[in-house]
Parts: C-alpha cells; sequence; structure tokens
C-alpha cells in the first residue's frame, strides 16, 4: 500500500477535516461491524481515539481482491486507503470509499468473543485483554487518562512539584496493618532468629518491608522542603474484601501543602475535585454522553451538581446530630464517636443538604495518629469529603506539627519509633503548620463515569482471589 500518513478516526469526525474531502487519506484500525451485499460492503472501524466509527464503504466491483474481504470480520486489524467523502446515509458525517485494504491482523468470527451483541460487565471483567476494544472500556479509559493529565495540569498551573514517594516502605502511614509483604527470603527455608522469629536482616533490605498504603508520610517531608508537593501513583491494601468499592491495588493522589491549615485544605480539595469534573465536561463529552445513555442517566446532571453547589461544610458532630434527628433508618446506628458508613455519609449529602459536603473534627479515636489534635483534646482536625452516590471520596487532615504530641500519639497507638524516626525529626527541624488529603482515583473514576464497580475503571483490577492478566 502507498504511504500515506494514517489519521486518527477523531481527527477525522471531530477535528477539522473539511478542506481533506475528496482527497486520499489513511486510517488503521479495528473491525467493529461488517454489513452489505453483493454489490457494497460496510465497514465500521475504530482505533480507540474516539467512541464513534469511520464508515468504510468497499464497492466491490471496483475491489480487486474479493477473498480478502471474507476475512474483515469483527475484530480484525485492517489498515485503509481511500477517498474522504461526504457521508449519503444517516448517522455518520463522513466515510472513506475504499481504495485499497490491508490485512494486518484476522479474527476467527467462531471465535472472537466480542461479537455484535451485549455482554455483561462480569463476563468482560473474564476477557480484560480484550475488553477495552469495546465502547463502555473505550470511554471509561479515555476518561481515565483525561481524568489523569487533568490531576497534573492542576497541581502545575498551582506551583505543585510532582514527588516520586517509594512503593516499597519500612512504614505503615495508616496504621492498618492490612500490607502485602516484600521479601526475596526463600519460603520453603525461612531464616530464624534465636526466638524463632523470621530473620529480616537476611532479607534483600534487611529489614521487614512492604508495599505502600499512601505516600503521605514521604510527601509530608517533601512539602516541609518544596512548599506544596503531590504524588500520584499505585497504593495496595491487603484486605479481604471482596465489594464494589475496594482493590487491593489502586492508585491515589495526595497533594501535602506546608503554612495550610484546615481551611485552606477544604478551599483546596473543593476548587480541585469542581476543576477537574470541569474538564471533563469540556473535553470528553461524547464519552460521558455515551456512558449516560448506557448506564446512568443521572450522570451528567450529577457532575453539573458538583461544580455548581458550594460545598456545605459542618463539624462531625454536627453532622451526628442531624442523623440522629433524621427519620431515616440506618442499616448502622449513629451515634457520637462511631466511624461513618456510607449510607450515613449519602444520607447528608443527598437528602439533608442536597449537596457535597464537608465533614470537619471527627473524634480522635477513630483518625491517624498524625492528624492535629483540637483545643477540646477530643477531636482532631481531620476532614472528609462527601459526594452524591459514592459518600466519601476525599479524606485529609492538618497535620501535627508537635513533636511531644506526635511523639505521645505514637507511644499511644503503640507504632515503633524506629520505624518513623525520621519522621518524627521533622517535628524537631524546622517544624511548620501543614496539611493534605488523600483522593483515591478509583473512587473518583466511579463518580465520573457512572458505573457502579470499581473493578471496571481500572484496566487490570487486582482483588482478592484475583491476579489475571
Amino acid at each position: 500500500m502507498e504511504g500515506l500518513k494514517r489519521q486518527r478516526v477523531f481527527d477525522l469526525l471531530k477535528g477539522n477535516a473539511n478542506h481533506m474531502i475528496e482527497q486520499e487519506v489513511n486510517v488503521k484500525g479495528w473491525v467493529r461491524t461488517r454489513r452489505g451485499n453483493k454489490n457494497v460492503h460496510f465497514i465500521a472501524l475504530n482505533d480507540g481515539s474516539i467512541i464513534h466509527n469511520i464508515q468504510v464503504v468497499v464497492e466491490v466491483a471496483d475491489f480487486k481482491n474479493e477473498e480478502l474481504l471474507k476475512h474483515i470480520t469483527t475484530g480484525a486489524c485492517i489498515s485503509v486507503n481511500g477517498k474522504l467523502v461526504e457521508s449519503k446515509g444517516q448517522g455518520q458525517s463522513l466515510e472513506i470509499i475504499a481504495r485499497e485494504i490491508e490485512l494486518y491482523g484476522g479474527a476467527d468470527p467462531e471465535k472472537y468473543p466480542l461479537q455484535k451483541k451485549g455482554h455483561t460487565l462480569e463476563f468482560l471483567r473474564e476477557i480484560a485483554h480484550l475488553r477495552p476494544r469495546t465502547n463502555t472500556f473505550g470511554a471509561i479509559f479515555r476518561l481515565r487518562h483525561a481524568l489523569a493529565f487533568a490531576i497534573h495540569k492542576y497541581f502545575n498551573d498551582h506551583g505543585f512539584f510532582y514527588l516520586h514517594t517509594p512503593i516499597i516502605t519500612g512504614s505503615d502511614a495508616e496504621g492498618a496493618g492490612a500490607m502485602f509483604r516484600v521479601t526475596t527470603l526463600d519460603l520453603d527455608n525461612i531464616p530464624r532468629t534465636e526466638e524463632g522469629k523470621v530473620d529480616f536482616s537476611e532479607d534483600f533490605f534487611g529489614k521487614e518491608t512492604n508495599l505502600t498504603v499512601s505516600g503521605q508520610l514521604e510527601g509530608e517531608l517533601g512539602a516541609l522542603a518544596l512548599s506544596n508537593i503531590y504524588t500520584f501513583g499505585p497504593t495496595f491494601r491487603a484486605e479481604n474484601s471482596n465489594t464494589t468499592r475496594h482493590l487491593a491495588e489502586f492508585w491515589m493522589i495526595e497533594p501535602e501543602m506546608a503554612f495550610y491549615d484546615i481551611k485552606d485544605n477544604m478551599d483546596l480539595a473543593e476548587d480541585f475535585l469542581k476543576y477537574l469534573i470541569r474538564y471533563l465536561l469540556e473535553n470528553c463529552p461524547d464519552d460521558l454522553e455515551f456512558l449516560q445513555k448506557m448506564y446512568d442517566s443521572e450522570l451528567i446532571e450529577r457532575l453539573r451538581f458538583v461544580t455548581s453547589n458550594t460545598f456545605e461544610r459542618l463539624s462531625y458532630t454536627e453532622a451526628i446530630e442531624i442523623l440522629m434527628a433524621s427519620k431515616q433508618s440506618f442499616e448502622f446506628p449513629v451515634s457520637w464517636g462511631v466511624d461513618l458508613q456510607a449510607e450515613h455519609e449519602r444520607y447528608l449529602v443527598e437528602k439533608h443538604f442536597r449537596k457535597p459536603v464537608i465533614l470537619t473534627d471527627y473524634p480522635k479515636e477513630i483518625k491517624a495518629f498524625y492528624m492535629k489534635l483540637n483545643e477540646d483534646g477530643k477531636t482532631v482536625r481531620a476532614m472528609d469529603v462527601l459526594f452524591p452516590k459514592i459518600g466519601e471520596i476525599i479524606g485529609g487532615s492538618q497535620r501535627e506539627e508537635s513533636y511531644d504530641k506526635l511523639f505521645g500519639k505514637i507511644k499511644e497507638m503503640g507504632i515503633h519509633e524506629k520505624d518513623v524516626w525520621w519522621y518524627l525529626e521533622t517535628r524537631k527541624f524546622g517544624s511548620a503548620p501543614h496539611s493534605g488529603f488523600g483522593l483515591g482515583f478509583e473512587r473518583l473514576m466511579l463518580f465520573v463515569t457512572g458505573m457502579g464497580n470499581i473493578r471496571d475503571v481500572i484496566p487490570f483490577p487486582r482483588t482478592p482471589q484475583n491476579a489475571e492478566f
């Protein structure tokens, strides 16, 4: 075939391609469908750059290789040279009259699992290596890219520095204990100490190490030198949870800011979320409209709901009073000191305030050791941002900058000083007020796509008993 420069389907259908009409173009992609009769064939071709297909018209009488046409079936990959013309049919503005077609790779119609019919999301999870070729997952993964790009753009434009925090760590940032161990020890011949415990001094790092649950602690070190930083990377939780909201491997965005108090932290979180959602509404309308049509009829309205409302701010104590006074019956009883469940959070957002909510000042017993203690001695300067349909989407706090208070909390919670000595030292040498938050990327993806299962917003989900692909 002639060496024409390849055109993306996106550029032909959404770009200014009018100047190319009646000219020869080249497109490459995967066949979604082929239909027609003995005189003419219509091929729907998609290259992943846009949710829409471009129609390729093959006039059989003008086409020299009829045998080739038999192999152009759903799933096949082809390259097409032909004339770009205005379409005479409905459903597309432009189409290509094929002159030459090259078959890169065929797809046996008896075996290719993505034939033109409806497939359940459960089935598509079993073929995660092929599901990006569907309209649904093409849309989701394009949105995932756009959201990731918008995150970097927002922070770059606001003077933040991207800090790469370690994936392998010797500390447990959350004190949760649900961590994946990293080791090179021979599991059939584990070295032991005199007390019979595993001798991690013989391991690769000479100590016990795990996959990180958060980049926050190291992020704080960066903020106490560069002022404003953010991390954006994979994190891991070894929780044996098979819910629609949990993954063992997921991505987190964690900004940390020196000289920010809890109010500054809330302001940043609200502005950040609104920016990200506006970015998708402005830049990804076709994919959002497809997901709204197929999965969530209220999706775009819900996204606009977030961008057009000022987030309601109130204390945990005020929220408990509202929940206890409500006539709603909850599965989990409410009282001061309990950790709020998704049903409580969604009641506040969807029924009581009818807008996103930021809760602050949680009981210290249900929050992490690094959060700044309030003057009442009972609550900490924590904040959670609550969204419709999702519940908590951001968790953050003003961090404890006092060495004595932080050291006391570490002792109280049974954390070994030797594991966090470096974190404590930042409170000895030029400590400063600082704040930050964590945003689960896949939790936000659930919100912006309208999908119901977190396994459908990450390309290759890692869950209990599942590490395929």
